[in-house]
C-alpha cells in the first residue's frame, strides 16, 4: 500500500505540475509581443540572459563533474550519481524558469498597453511566473522519486536501511554510505547549482541596477529603465538570471532540503536505535520506518497537486479592471496552503495509524499520537505566514517603518541608510521569536522529526510562493521595457503597481526560504550527529544524540561558524562593488564620449555593458562559492567531526539572523524610494523645487540595499544548507581520518 501510494500520489502530482507549466508556457507564448520597439527590447533581455546561463553552466558542469567524481571515488557511486540527477533538477528548473520570463516580460507590457486593465496584466504575469514555480516543485519531486525508485528499490537501499540485505557496489573505501548518503548527494547537487546561481545571478543583477542607478538617477537624472542609460537592458537582463534563476534554484533546493531531512532523519533513528529502548520492547518497526520515508515525499505531493488548484483559481477567475493585486495573489497562496493542511491531516492520519503508541510516544517523541507530524506540519505553515506577515510589516510602504525611511530621506543618504538599516535590525527580533516558538513547539509535539515536518510544512506549497515570486520580476522587466518603447505614462503605472507588489512578496518569500533553512539545517545537523556518534547509540553509551558545546574544540568551532556567514557576506558585497564599479565607469564613459546619448540622438553600447555584467559575475562568484563548499570539508579532515558540528551551530545561527536582517532592510529601502517616487512624501512632488535631492537620497540607500536583498540574503540560507548537507556527505570519511584523530590531539 505504501509503495502504491508513493507512485500514485507522488507520480500524479509530478505529471499535473509538469502539465500545466508545459501549458502555461506555451500560451503565453502565444500571447502577442507588441510593437517593433518591445520586440528588439525584449529580444536583447533574452539574448543576454540565455548567453549568460549558459556561460555560468559551462563552469558549473565543470566543478559539479569534478564534485561528482570526488563523490564516486571516495564516498559511493550511487551518491555520486545522485549528485548529478539533483544538479540536472536545480538546472533544469532555473532554465526554464528564466525561459519563460524572457518571453512573459513583453507579454505583460503589450497586455497592459492593450488593455489598460490591471487584473488582465496581472493574470499574464502570474501565468509566466507560475512555469517557474511548477517547475520548481515537479522537478524536485521528479528527482526523489527516480532517488526513492532507483536506489531506495531497484538497488536495495532501503531494505539496507531494514538489515534485510548487504550493503551492495560499495567502493574501495568500504564506508558505511547507504541511503541516508544518497539522499544526501541528491540534495547536495541542488545546492551547488543553488548557490551558483544566486550568488551569479545576483552579483549579475546588483552590479548592473547599482550601475544604472547610480550614474543615471543620481548623476543624469534620468528616469529608471531610460533608454538613454547604456546599462538598462543589462539591468533587466539581471532580474532574470538573478530574480528568476536563482530564485528557482533556491527554493528548489529549499524544497528538497526540507523534504529530505524528514527521510534522512527517519533513516538515522531506525538504524541507530538504543540498546535501553530495545530492551525495554521500543522498537521502531519495518512498517513505521517506510512511513516516516514516505510521509515528506507524499506530503509534498498533495502540496503540489494543492499548489496547481490555487495557481489555476487565479487565472481563470475573473477579475475586475482595477482588482486588488496583493489581495489576489495571496488567496492563490491561501488556497494552495489550506489545501495543504487538509491532505497532510489526512496523510498524518493513516500513515501513522496502527503503529506502537508507546514507540511513538517514548522513541519518536510523537505526543500526540498519529496526528504529531500533522501539527508539526501545521506549525511550520503558521510560522512561514507569520514571518511574511511580518516581513511585509518592515518591508511595505502602506506601513510605517518603510515610510519612515522614506521620510528621512529628506534629510540626506546618511540618514536613509542609518534609518533602513535600524528598521533591519530591528525586524530581526520577532521572526527569530516566530522561528523559536515553531522549533520548540514541533519539538515538543513530534521530536526532531517534527523539525523536519514543520520545514515540509512551511515549503509544501512552494509552487505558488514560487510563482508569486517569480510574477515580481517578470512585472519589472514589463516596465522597464514600457519605458523604454516611450509607451503611455498609464501603462508604466500598471507595471509599477504590479512590481511594487512583487517587492514585498519577494521580501515574504525569502522569510520563507531562510525559515524553512533553519528547520532543515537543524534536521540535517541531528542527522549529522547521529552519522558520526551512531556507534555510541547503538551500544547503548547515551541515549539522546548532543553536541557538548563547552567541550573547547565544539565551541571554537561554533566562534569560527559564528564568523563564517559575516565572510560570506563581506565577499558578496564586495563582488557586487567591485563589477558595479566597472559598470559605473562604462556608463559614464559612454555619456561622455558618445555625443547626443543624453539628448536620445544616438543609441548607447547595450552590449558592453551585458558584457560587464556577465564577466564580473561569473568571475566574482568563483571565490565565496568554493569557499563555501571548502570550509567544512577541509575543518572536518583537520579538526574531526566536533569542531565541524559546532562550525553548523555556529553558522546556522548568525546565518538566520543576517539574512533577515539584509532582506528586509533592502527591501525596505527599496519601497521606499518608491515611495517617494508615487508622491507619498509630503512636500516632495516630482518636478516641484527639491524632488531631486531626496529621491537621490532615496536612491543611495536603495543602492546600498540591493546587494543585501538580492544577492546576500538569498544567498545565506543557500550557505548553511550546503555546509550541513556536504558536511552529513563526508562526515563518513573525515570522522574515521582527520588529522587532530592521527596525531592523538585531544
Amino acid at each position: 500500500m505504501a509503495v502504491e501510494l508513493l507512485l500514485i500520489i507522488v507520480a500524479a502530482a509530478v505529471i499535473l505540475a509538469c502539465a500545466c507549466a508545459a501549458l502555461n508556457y506555451f500560451t503565453t507564448k502565444k500571447l502577442k509581443e507588441g510593437t517593433e520597439r518591445m520586440q528588439e527590447i525584449a529580444s536583447a533581455i533574452r539574448v543576454g540572459a540565455g548567453a549568460f546561463i549558459k556561460y555560468e553552466y559551462k563552469i558549473v558542469s565543470v566543478i559539479g563533474s569534478i564534485v561528482a567524481a570526488l563523490l564516486i571515488i571516495f564516498v559511493s557511486w550511487q551518491t555520486g550519481l545522485a549528485f548529478i540527477i539533483g544538479a540536472l533538477m536545480s538546472a533544469g528548473a532555473g532554465f526554464v524558469g528564466m525561459k519563460i520570463a524572457t518571453y512573459a516580460n513583453v507579454r505583460v507590457t503589450n497586455a497592459a498597453n492593450e488593455t489598460r486593465d490591471t487584473g488582465k496584466t496581472l493574470k499574464v504575469a502570474f501565468k509566466g511566473g507560475s512555469v517557474m514555480g511548477l517547475c520548481v516543485a515537479g522537478f524536485a519531486l521528479l528527482g526523489a522519486l527516480l532517488i526513492y525508485v532507483i536506489f531506495g528499490i531497484a538497488c536495495h537501499q532501503i531494505d539496507d536501511v531494514l538489515g534485510n540485505t548487504k550493503p551492495i557496489w560499495t567502493n574501495w573505501t568500504k564506508l558505511d554510505a547507504g541511503f541516508t548518503m544518497t539522499l544526501s548527494g541528491y540534495a547536495l547537487g541542488c545546492s551547488i547549482i543553488a548557490l551558483f546561481n544566486r550568488v551569479g545571478g545576483g552579483i549579475y543583477t546588483k552590479a548592473a541596477d547599482m550601475g544604472a542607478d547610480l550614474v543615471g538617477k543620481t548623476e543624469a537624472h534620468i528616469p529608471e529603465d531610460d533608454p538613454r542609460n547604456p546599462a538598462t537592458i543589462a539591468d533587466n537582463v539581471g532580474d532574470n538570471v538573478g530574480d528568476v534563476a536563482g530564485l528557482g534554484s533556491d527554493l528548489l533546493e529549499s524544497f528538497v532540503g526540507a523534504m529530505l531531512s524528514g527521510v534522512i532523519l527517519g533513516c538515522e533513528i531506525y538504524a541507530h536505535q538504543s540498546l535501553t529502548n530495545i530492551a525495554n520492547g521500543l522498537i521502531v518497526s519495518e512498517a513505521l520506518l517506510k512511513a516516516m520515508l514516505l510521509f515528506p515525499m507524499i506530503f509534498a505531493g498533495v502540496g503540489l497537486i494543492g499548489c496547481v488548484v490555487g495557481i489555476f483559481y487565479l487565472l481563470l477567475v475573473p477579475l475586475k479592471k482595477n482588482t486588488n493585486v496583493h489581495m489576489q495573489l495571496n488567496l492563490a497562496t491561501w488556497i494552495s496552503a489550506g489545501i495543504s493542511v487538509i491532505g497532510c491531516f489526512l496523510l498524518s492520519f493513516f500513515l501513522f495509524k496502527g503503529h506502537d503508541a508507546e514507540v511513538l510516544k517514548q522513541v519518536l517523541g510523537f505526543k500526540a499520537g498519529n496526528f504529531s507530524p500533522w501539527i508539526a506540519a501545521v506549525l511550520g505553515i503558521a510560522a512561514g505566514i507569520i514571518i511574511g506577515i511580518i516581513s511585509e510589516h518592515y518591508t511595505s510602504y502602506d506601513y510605517k517603518p518603510t515610510k519612515g525611511i522614506a521620510k528621512s530621506s529628506k534629510e540626506g543618504a546618511a540618514l536613509t541608510i542609518t534609518e533602513g538599516m535600524a528598521t533591519g535590525m530591528i525586524s530581526c527580533m520577532l521572526p527569530v521569536i516566530v522561528l523559536g516558538v515553531a522549533i520548540y513547539g514541533s519539538y515538543a509535539v513530534a521530536g526532531m522529526y517534527g523539525v523536519a515536518c514543520a520545514a515540509i510544512g512551511m515549503l509544501s506549497f512552494v509552487a505558488a510562493t514560487v510563482s508569486v515570486d517569480t510574477y515580481g520580476p517578470i512585472s519589472d522587466n514589463a516596465g522597464g521595457i514600457a519605458e523604454m518603447s516611450f509607451l503611455e505614462p498609464e501603462v508604466r503605472e500598471i507595471t509599477d503597481q504590479l512590481d511594487a507588489v512583487g517587492n514585498t512578496t519577494a521580501a515574504i518569500g525569502k522569510g520563507f526560504a531562510i525559515g524553512s533553512a533553519s528547520f532543515a539545517t537543524l534536521s540535517l545537523l541531528c542527522s549529522y550527529i547521529y552519522a558520526f556518534r551512531g556507534e555510541d547509540i547503538i551500544k547503548g553509551v547515551i541515549n539522546m544524540i548532543s553536541l557538548n558545546v563547552v567541550d573547547p574544540l565544539t565551541l571554537v568551532g561554533a566562534l569560527v561558524g559564528a564568523a563564517i556567514p559575516f565572510m560570506f557576506s563581506g565577499m558578496l558585497i564586495q563582488a557586487v562593488a567591485k563589477a558595479a564599479r566597472r559598470m559605473v565607469e562604462e556608463v559614464r564613459r559612454q555619456f561622455k564620449e558618445i555625443p547626443g546619448i543624453l539628448e536620445g540622438e544616438a543609441k548607447p553600447d547595450y552590449e558592453n555593458c551585458i558584457k560587464i555584467s556577465s564577466q564580473g559575475s561569473i568571475k566574482e562568484m568563483r571565490i565565496p562559492c568554493l569557499v563555501a563548499i571548502a570550509i567544512p570539508v577541509v575543518s572536518g579532515f583537520v579538526f574531526g567531526p566536533e569542531f565541524v558540528g559546532g562550525l553548523l551551530v555556529g553558522a546556522i545561527i548568525s546565518a538566520i539572523m543576517l539574512a533577515i536582517y539584509t532582506g528586509n532592510a533592502g527591501g525596505a529601502w527599496d519601497n521606499a524610494k518608491k515611495y517617494i517616487e508615487s508622491g507619498g512624501v509630503e512636500g516632495v512632488k516630482k518636478g516641484e523645487e527639491g524632488y531631486d535631492a531626496v529621491h537621490d537620497a532615496a536612491v543611495v540607500g536603495d543602492t546600498v540595499g540591493d546587494p543585501l536583498k538580492d544577492t546576500v540574503g538569498p544567498s545565506l540560507d543557500i550557505l548553511i544548507k550546503i555546509m550541513s548537507t556536504i558536511s552529513l556527505v563526508m562526515v563518513v570519511l573525515f570522522n574515521k581520518y582527520n588529522l587532530f584523530d592521527a596525531l592523538h590531539i585531544v
